[in-house]
């Protein structure tokens, strides 16, 4: 993720420049002119963010907190491999077109290095969830072809036995779409994620103690926290929601933007840094295999915190409607939303950081909407598909390359293509 703040007499014509990349609303063109996202065969997704923050007035109720802040430029992406050799690649094959976008930015002098400001510029996340750790998207695209094939192939056969059905498809895919074989965990990264998970351990054995001793007085000052913190009800400007949605409600998967500002003070700050930390270390340990809880819908997700801990940006990439995504969230994790957002600012009034919150569903959904802002360019690497199909095509794959099923596999596996 890089950020940098655009000069202000500039903000229309980024978001002017940045529209040229689309093909139509809310459609980018995957080989643009500036970022040609397509030419990346490790990038999942990214996106350019142009953050103006709407909700810079509800900073009133809280003395002390800058009456404005600057309007930010954020790319961010996401990738298999590591970060910074895509960032380079990116450098060195869309230079041009990246010049030209953040020369819109305060600090960039065009004869600079592009690679090293983009560095500088990098903003580390403190929270990301990945649906499925280490899917990549060579996988994705293999698997989906082969569905395609085996679904071809499927309606030109003639037999009932399902067991036979399986060895005749199998067959028929020798000269199918080519599988690049999946890479296992190596022994290294085996021991690292086990010795990890001991140092977890070791550290929560270490905390008990001071925790238990500590929590009387913490839930206390959050409880006093709770019930002084001025309570800000405003609602959504509905011509600015239905229009971000005109734009970015254009496939299976979209995505979701948004910025606000925490409550001030280190107390509310340190509640959402552990927070945040942990359901960072969820997402390795617990949340890697398809779910972030009960919620299946999300592809990528990343938190971070800005403009010297003032306010926190989250974006997501998720399938369904923006209506559907706050719902699943609501009925299944609400406390989790309370954990996580309940220290900004006008959030619904929580009761020991977890009750009530995004309970109150319609000053959630006034909260949310009006801190999402318009993602000015998304792209994703494999339009069409969502998470739902990306775990079946990893299931047919599973299942075609077994030897032998039983009828109940067998059948199982038909009904899946």
């Amino acid at each position: 993720m890089v950020t940098a703040p655009v000069r202000p007499d500039r903000v229309q014509d980024l978001r002017d420049l940045l529209a040229t990349m689309n093909s139509g609303p809310g459609m980018v063109d995957p080989m643009n002119g500036l970022v040609p996202f397509g030419r990346f065969d490790t990038l999942h997704v990214a996106r350019f963010v142009i953050a103006d923050d709407q909700t810079l007035d509800d900073r009133t109720a809280f003395p002390g907190l800058p009456a404005t802040e600057r309007v930010l430029l954020i790319f961010l992406a996401d990738c298999d491999g590591p970060g910074d050799a895509l960032l380079a690649r990116i450098a060195a094959e869309a230079g041009n077109g990246l010049r030209d976008i953040f020369a819109h930015c305060d600090d960039f002098d065009a004869r600079a290095d592009l690679l090293a400001w983009m560095r500088a510029h990098q903003t580390p996340p403190t929270a990301i969830y990945v649906n499925w750790i280490g899917r990549t998207v060579r996988q994705v695209r293999e698997e989906a072809a082969l569905h395609e094939a085996l679904r071809v192939a499927l309606a030109g056969m003639s037999e009932r036995d399902a067991r036979q059905l399986h060895a005749k498809l199998r067959a028929a895919m020798a000269n199918g779409p080519r599988l690049t074989p999946l890479e296992p965990r190596t022994l290294g990264q085996w021991i690292g994620f086990i010795l990890s998970i001991v140092g977890l351990l070791i550290l929560a054995i270490l905390l008990f103690i001071p925790t238990i001793i500590v929590a009387p007085f913490f839930l206390l000052m959050l409880r006093r926290a709770e019930t002084t913190d001025p309570v800000t009800r405003k609602r959504v400007n509905a011509a600015y929601t239905r229009a971000i949605a005109i734009d970015e409600d254009r496939d299976v998967t979209n995505p979701f933007s948004a910025i606000g500002s925490l409550k001030p003070g280190w107390f509310r700050l340190a509640i959402t840094v552990v927070a945040l930390r942990a359901v960072g270390l969820s997402a390795i340990f617990l949340y890697n295999r398809g779910r972030l809880a009960r919620v299946s819908t999300i592809h990528f997700a990343r938190w971070v915190l800005l403009d010297d801990n003032r306010r926190v940006f989250f974006a997501s990439n998720y399938d369904g409607s923006l209506e559907s995504y706050m719902d699943d969230f609501i009925n299944k994790v609400a406390f989790g939303l309370n954990l996580v957002f309940s220290n900004g600012i006008a959030y619904p009034p929580t009761d020991y950081l977890v009750h009530r919150g995004a309970w109150r569903e319609q000053m959630f959904k006034h909260f949310l909407h009006r801190r999402q802002v318009k993602t000015d360019v998304w792209y994703k690497a494999y339009p069409g598909l969502t998470n739902a199909d990306l775990a079946r095509n990893a299931r047919i794959r599973q299942g075609l390359e077994k030897s032998h099923l039983s009828d109940d596999e067998a059948r199982r596996w038909l009904a899946e293509i």
